[in-house]
């Protein structure tokens, strides 16, 4: 009976999710998104799952560098939804908005949601730096190259350029791999100190979105065409997650 929910869940789980709510779930709702990452083997974005499986409701998306224990101490946040209609878009904006929390708005869904994904990746990356000592230049390198290899996948697959230098791009990539509320980067860094990845997932504690997103990742840039030079970062990334 309610008009907008916020799926919350970790990626892996929302269709799942979304199954068991379908038949509770009435017409024309609002189901915003504000999970990370992409689903694996049918490479679905999180709103491609909802529309897929709740196709009676009006699908969006909340996305922008936004820990939530920051959101939370009501420290300034700026976020974007997007969403197919300007109309849902304006609307969730007002519903959202707060003196602490901006909301932009924007049509670019599949950009948004490619840009909170894939970021996860270089941020175990920037974690591995971090954990092997390598210093802020080169952690400034990876999460520039990093940005621009998102950007041409993201463009490739059809997002708009301007999404992947915005707060759903850039700015989520910065707050991702700088932030030790980050649970990719501190992952990152576990891995980066010699631990291995069961280990390093299991101390970091939560869903680590990345270590997920970097199969679909490697997946989406074969399915897109992506050629070697362009994938400089991604390799050394999956190499250290999975060799």
């Amino acid at each position: 009976g309610k008009k907008v929910l916020v799926m919350v869940v970790p990626s892996r789980c929302m269709r799942e999710t979304a199954e068991l709510l379908k038949e509770c779930v009435a017409p024309g709702t609002y189901v915003i998104s504000a999970a990370k990452g992409i689903e694996d083997e049918t490479l679905f974005t999180m709103t491609d799952i909802l529309e897929q499986v709740l196709p009676q409701t009006d699908v969006a998306v909340l996305s922008g560098p936004s820990h939530a224990e920051e959101v939370a101490k009501l420290l300034p946040t700026t976020c974007v939804i997007g969403a197919h209609t300007e109309e849902t878009a304006r609307f969730l904006q007002e519903l959202f908005m707060g003196p602490m929390f901006r909301v932009y708005i924007s049509s670019d869904m599949l950009g948004i949601e490619l840009g909170g994904a894939l970021k996860n990746v270089i941020a175990l990356a920037a974690g591995i730096a971090d954990g092997m000592g390598y210093g802020d230049n080169a952690k400034a390198a990876l999460i520039t190259r990093g940005s621009v290899e998102i950007g041409r996948l993201g463009i490739r697959m059809g997002g708009k350029p301007e999404t992947f230098f915005g707060l759903t791009g850039i700015g989520d990539l910065i707050v991702t791999c700088a932030s030790m509320h980050s649970r990719n980067r501190r992952a990152g860094i576990l891995l980066g100190q010699g631990k291995s990845v069961g280990q390093a997932l299991a101390e970091t504690g939560g869903v680590v979105e990345g270590y997920y997103a970097a199969a679909s990742m490697h997946q989406l840039a074969e399915k897109t065409g992506f050629s070697e030079e362009d994938a400089d970062t991604v390799k050394e990334c999956l190499r250290t997650l999975f060799v």
